[in-house]
């Protein structure tokens, strides 16, 4: 369903009580009671079906017992937590709206989130699924709707790629991390695909050296990745400096560009790999280490920057 731009909104926008810049500690009320709209919209609603459709209710039902029997499962409960009606049918629709309304740690509130759209992006697109005509189109709906309410509300995370993920700002997601994943989604860049993403798990949950690490790791997953599909031999265990000279000294920028990107290749070499080495990569001593959480979201981006550049100059035809 397209979001309404209502009165109340555009009053709110005249007067500037919009947020300016994202949270990330809270999810707001309306926003969760959004956000359950959304999800019974995509994935049905049992008692819709209860009387009339005996298919489309067995489903429904059993989409939203997986995904309260996964929750339960991880976080080592036989019930979600709010839920205290032990007699009688068991409510897993009930069940898990209850839970994501109730619950105020914003980590376990996102992980409804994004077991929900998971599900709603790889689970309904086929018609079988309550027998719609127009699945992949209520899916598409619903995770634009999921990312758009999130804007809405100043609330800096998004879903993508069957994950949550944060956001800094909107203008580098969407110029630069955002065309890093729609790359790494092709078939050969699995390997860095699931280390950005990491990356990027890392750090909403705060992990600060471990999202350095999956950031170099995805540097040179697709360097080699275009070294593979460019046929350039390299040593399994080249570090990213080894890397980014076999692309170079191969021509994946052209030789009249090479002074002008002289400036790249010293920014690539020394941003993300030093930045991990020396923040990350090696034993801290006796005194503990911190890395600041503006650094690694600033490596995280020049990651994602990299990535694009080189899947792109190798896609745009680099010499075999």
């Amino acid at each position: 369903m397209p979001i309404l731009d209502i009165f109340s909104k555009r009053q709110m926008k005249l007067r500037g009580d919009v947020p300016d810049v994202y949270s990330y500690d809270v999810l707001p009320e309306p926003l969760k009671v959004q956000i359950v709209h959304i999800v019974l919209g995509a994935l049905g609603n049992p008692q819709e079906y209860y009387s009339s459709v005996q298919y489309e209710d067995s489903q429904v039902r059993a989409t939203y017992k997986a995904i309260v029997d996964i929750l339960c499962r991880e976080y080592g409960v036989f019930r979600l937590p709010e839920e205290h009606h032990d007699h009688g049918e068991r409510m897993y629709l009930q069940e898990l709206v209850n839970f994501f309304l109730q619950e105020k740690n914003v980590e376990r509130s996102l992980d409804v989130v994004e077991l929900c759209f998971r599900v709603i992006d790889q689970g309904t697109r086929d018609w079988r699924y309550m027998r719609r005509s127009n699945a992949s189109g209520v899916a598409d709906d619903a995770l634009r709707e999921i990312n758009e309410r999130f804007q809405e509300h100043g609330v800096g995370y998004c879903f993508q790629n069957g994950r949550i993920v944060r956001i800094d700002s909107q203008l580098i997601h969407s110029e630069v991390v955002k065309p890093a994943l729609t790359l790494l989604s092709g078939k050969h860049y699995a390997g860095a695909q699931q280390e950005f993403l990491n990356a990027h798990e890392h750090y909403r949950a705060g992990k600060a050296k471990e999202a350095l690490n999956e950031c170099l790791k995805a540097f040179e997953s697709t360097m080699k990745t275009v070294c593979d599909r460019q046929g350039w031999t390299y040593e399994q265990n080249a570090t990213a400096k080894k890397l980014l000279d076999i692309c170079f000294d191969n021509g994946l920028v052209p030789a009249f560009w090479k002074q002008h990107f002289s400036a790249l290749r010293s920014l690539l070499e020394s941003s993300v790999p030093t930045g991990r080495n020396r923040l990350s990569g090696h034993g801290q001593g006796s005194v503990p280490t911190s890395v600041p959480a503006f650094l690694v979201g600033y490596v995280l981006h020049m990651t994602a920057a990299a990535i694009v550049f080189m899947g792109k100059a190798e896609q745009s035809g680099a010499k075999k």
